[in-house]
């Protein structure tokens, strides 16, 4: 048997090989990263009938600052930033929400807004360590929206709150940042990049892996250069959830919300925070916001954006702690 016989044996035997190690894109870890419920070596708790993926920094006595990461449908990769709270005598708490980052995954008809809250109810149940424990929340984006909603829903259970560029406290504010930062040009290049792969790649509903997929690469047009958020470029996640965040703009549209009826009763001062670049925020949206409330202070994060937490978090934390520590 010659050299080339040889080599076309080879190359048979390899294509044979490849070509039974292709992977099912519905198994799990195949097209996107595996669940708590799909490995368990992963950080987890379960409550409230979920299984979340989370993580926990600093003295549990401590005061706590719970970390309500964006979306809905993001995770709390990018906001990693704010665990040098804990070196600050802080107990920072970081998870998924359900549905989305490597948090459970559910049916799109089971999320609620009430839902959520409860979850956030049980998170801060399962680490506190005692009745006189402070509890903070810190938001970012949608994650801001939820600590308000929070707060509306029980305003006497939080000791104070930072709100970092909150979308929209009710579904007028949030129609009106997302004309300002989301609208998209059918005919610009960044439409036909988000929208290419629609024709070729699709998910029904419930179909997490494949849909979390597209979400993931659909994200990358919040970054675009030129964005109207002021964002510098791609940050860290571990998985979007798209099921949660196409039932939440189902509820937005549908439903409508309001988590400003009784943000006057918390008397707390609340801290609010934007990026200068963020063309779509400014000082302006950040009062509308902050009026509901008795008490607050806006602060302008220099030369950054909406992800502010990611990529200028040096010039957040001084105004974090200072905040912090002002009611601790």
């Amino acid at each position: 048997m010659n050299l080339k016989t040889l080599t076309v044996i080879g190359l048979a035997c390899t294509l044979l090989i490849s070509c039974e190690m292709d992977l099912d894109m519905n198994e799990p870890g195949n097209l996107v990263p595996k669940t708590v419920t799909e490995d368990p070596s992963l950080p987890s708790l379960s409550l409230n009938g979920t299984s979340l993926h989370a993580q926990t920094y600093g003295n549990p006595a401590n005061a706590m600052v719970i970390f309500l990461h964006g979306g809905p449908g993001a995770d709390y990769r990018n906001g990693l930033n704010v665990r040098q709270l804990a070196d600050d005598g802080y107990y920072v708490v970081f998870y998924d929400q359900r549905g989305t980052g490597l948090s459970q995954r559910h049916d799109k008809n089971t999320y609620s807004i009430q839902l959520y809250l409860d979850d956030l109810t049980a998170v801060i149940e399962h680490y506190r360590t005692s009745t006189n424990q402070k509890v903070f929340l810190f938001g970012h984006s949608w994650g801001a929206m939820l600590a308000a909603a929070y707060i509306n829903a029980y305003p006497d259970r939080i000791d104070g709150a930072i709100f970092a560029e909150a979308g929209g406290f009710n579904k007028q504010l949030l129609d009106e940042y997302g004309e300002a930062s989301r609208k998209l040009n059918l005919f610009s290049e960044i439409t036909n990049d988000v929208l290419y792969y629609d024709q070729f790649l699709t998910g029904r509903e419930n179909e997490h892996e494949i849909l979390d997929y597209k979400l993931a690469i659909a994200s990358s047009f919040s970054y675009a250069e030129g964005n109207d958020e002021g964002i510098e470029g791609a940050s860290p996640f571990w998985r979007n959830g798209a099921g949660v965040l196409q039932a939440f703009m189902d509820i937005s549209e549908n439903e409508g919300f309001y988590f400003t009826t009784n943000l006057n009763q918390y008397q707390t001062k609340v801290l609010f925070l934007y990026g200068e670049n963020n063309k779509s925020y400014g000082l302006s949206f950040a009062q509308k916001e902050a009026s509901f409330f008795p008490s607050s202070e806006i602060v302008q994060i220099a030369d950054t954006g909406h992800e502010m937490i990611y990529f200028k978090w040096d010039s957040v934390h001084p105004a974090v702690l200072g905040y912090l520590n002002s009611l601790n």
